[in-house]
């Protein structure tokens, strides 16, 4: 019986030291504990403030990095806090369904090739050109649709049909994170 102690000591510490015993993922690894509201400092909780009804309930890992934003926010400029702000403040708007699409969205984006990117920045600025009454008519064209998102089918290199439908913003939300296009619109805007 001692020999058999020995010889299962001996394999657990052969496999720990060559690595073959199972280890934990980073992304399997939890996030420590963060701050609560109150043990927040003032200047974080001014930077945060959008965010202030909801902070105590944020997964940890979340609260870890809109505290890295805070930590970074008096190194930006004027012009970047209040964007970063406004951001915050739409973000709070959103549903937890509309966070996951644009979370699901940006992840796609940022897989994009930087062509891919560029052709997706005219698109909006094209967009965000049209009269408001143009941009309405196309946000209830595009919400009589799916709310399927055809991003992964422009990272793969065929647009079904070179737009790009997104869900509609919600009706409390100012700007749209990405464009909704509707096919013959993209078209006639890149004649």
């Amino acid at each position: 019986m001692a020999k058999q102690f020995v010889v299962g000591i001996i394999l657990s510490v052969f496999l720990v030291a060559t690595g073959w015993s199972e280890t934990t993922s980073p992304s399997v690894i939890a996030t420590p504990p963060q701050p609560t509201w109150s043990e927040l400092t003032v200047p974080q909780k001014i930077v945060l403030a959008p965010l202030s009804d909801e902070w105590d309930s944020l997964e940890p890992y979340r609260q870890k990095k809109w505290l890295g934003i805070a930590a970074r926010f008096s190194s930006l400029s004027p012009g970047e806090q209040r964007r970063v702000q406004g951001q915050m403040q739409e973000w709070r708007k959103l549903t937890p369904e509309e966070r996951q699409i644009a979370r699901e969205n940006y992840k796609t984006t940022s897989q994009l090739s930087a062509d891919k990117k560029l052709e997706l920045k005219q698109k909006w600025e094209a967009y965000s050109n049209l009269p408001e009454e143009e941009k309405e008519k196309l946000k209830k064209q595009a919400s009589s649709r799916s709310n399927k998102s055809l991003l992964p089918s422009i990272a793969a290199g065929n647009p079904a049909s070179g737009a790009i439908m997104l869900p509609p913003p919600p009706e409390h939300s100012r700007a749209s994170p990405l464009p909704t296009m509707h096919p013959a619109k993209a078209k006639q805007q890149q004649q």
